[in-house]
């Protein structure tokens, strides 16, 4: 089967969650035998990424402005001619506002899967025309799609009660991983084993990486640190504001980081911290979670996993109270939790999304 994917800013070394998944998913796709292309937005190939495959998948770069407004519409749209010249058995489309295009894709022949990975249209960096093209795109996706895919539960109501639609719960996914033996990252930055607080995602507003500073300056936090992991895609007032703020308070912030630096993070972490108003399911917190870490996350529906605790969760937007919950858990000091992480297979979810799109081509 021949598989094309846009709508992710590409593999590998890319931030997002929708990297990350696509990183971890399509690997696997193409193991089972499938042709397999990733097309990549040409503004976040650099040196450190550009090949022709990874791991048994196919890259295809293609011109993407550097603009948060018009990237992913612009780049979609070329991703879907390209697909269609292809001869794409399957156009598999990540989000809703590259979603926009599923209607054209549609009508130049394409048979399309549509993965929702949550309502971007609540992300606090859009303005009202923004959001409103980003309702248009979850429309487009879930009513025009051939199948839609959603990562948790929160996000299948909402197809189901907006659009009055069925579609295939398959969650996002994580790997147990092999834990750094190594400390000279985390020491490069003057931290110690068990002796900080992290934080891990982009500089936008909805993560509330601003309000964790605040946070944890009013908490009881002797000897410890807080990290912050991560960078802006588009630099911005906001995200420029918080480096400040952070080199202000002490706050240790990483930069955008994998491989052997984030496992040495992860690893040695005290205390994983998931502050945001905004998420799908998220990645970061299940990889927190496959480090055996301690976690503290916003009580927003998408948050609200099954494998957490009452104790796990503050209010969302709430300083103080968030203040309060990291006094708590430091005090605790609980290491070594286990989570039931089976869900979260993405073995597992590979095989889950072969079966949509084996019914995909299999339908008229």
């Amino acid at each position: 089967m021949k598989i094309v994917v846009t709508g992710t800013r590409g593999i590998p070394l890319i931030q997002g969650g929708v990297e990350t998944h696509c990183e971890n998913l399509f690997p696997r796709i193409a193991a089972m035998g499938n042709d397999v292309t990733i097309i990549r937005r040409s503004c976040y190939v650099t040196s450190e990424n550009s090949v022709k495959d990874y791991k048994g998948v196919r890259l295809k770069d293609i011109f993407a402005p550097r603009k948060k407004s018009f990237e992913a519409i612009v780049h979609t749209f070329l991703a879907v001619i390209a697909a269609r010249r292809m001869k794409a058995d399957i156009l598999h489309v990540h989000a809703i506002g590259p979603s926009f295009v599923v209607p054209f894709a549609r009508l130049l022949g394409l048979r399309v899967v549509m993965t929702h990975h949550g309502p971007d249209y609540d992300r606090q960096k859009w303005g009202k025309l923004a959001k409103a093209m980003l309702h248009a795109g979850e429309r487009n996706g879930v009513k025009y799609s051939n199948e839609v895919i959603v990562i948790s539960n929160v996000i299948r109501e909402i197809v189901r009660s907006k659009y009055h639609r069925d579609s295939n719960l398959i969650f996002n996914g994580v790997d147990r991983p092999e834990k750094s033996k190594n400390i000279d990252y985390i020491e490069h930055l003057g931290l110690e084993k068990g002796k900080y607080v992290l934080a891990l995602g982009r500089f936008v507003k909805e993560k509330c990486f601003d309000q964790l500073i605040d946070a944890f300056q009013k908490s009881r936090h002797d000897g410890y640190k807080l990290v912050i992991a991560g960078d802006a895609d588009h630099p911005d007032a906001y995200s420029e504001a918080l480096k400040r703020q952070a080199a202000g308070n002490g706050v240790v912030l990483t930069g955008f980081i994998k491989g052997e630096r984030l496992n040495q993070i992860m690893t040695n972490a005290a205390l994983f911290v998931l502050p945001s108003t905004h998420e799908g399911l998220p990645i970061s917190l299940l990889e927190a979670m496959s480090y055996d870490l301690d976690v503290l996350v916003s009580d927003i529906p998408a948050n609200k996993l099954p494998e957490l605790e009452e104790k796990d969760f503050f209010r969302c937007r709430d300083i103080q109270s968030l203040a309060d919950s990291l006094s708590a858990k430091l005090s605790e000091n609980r290491v070594g939790r286990t989570y039931d992480l089976s869900n979260y297979d993405w073995d597992n979810i590979a095989v889950q999304t072969m079966s949509v799109y084996q019914k995909v081509v299999s339908s008229k």
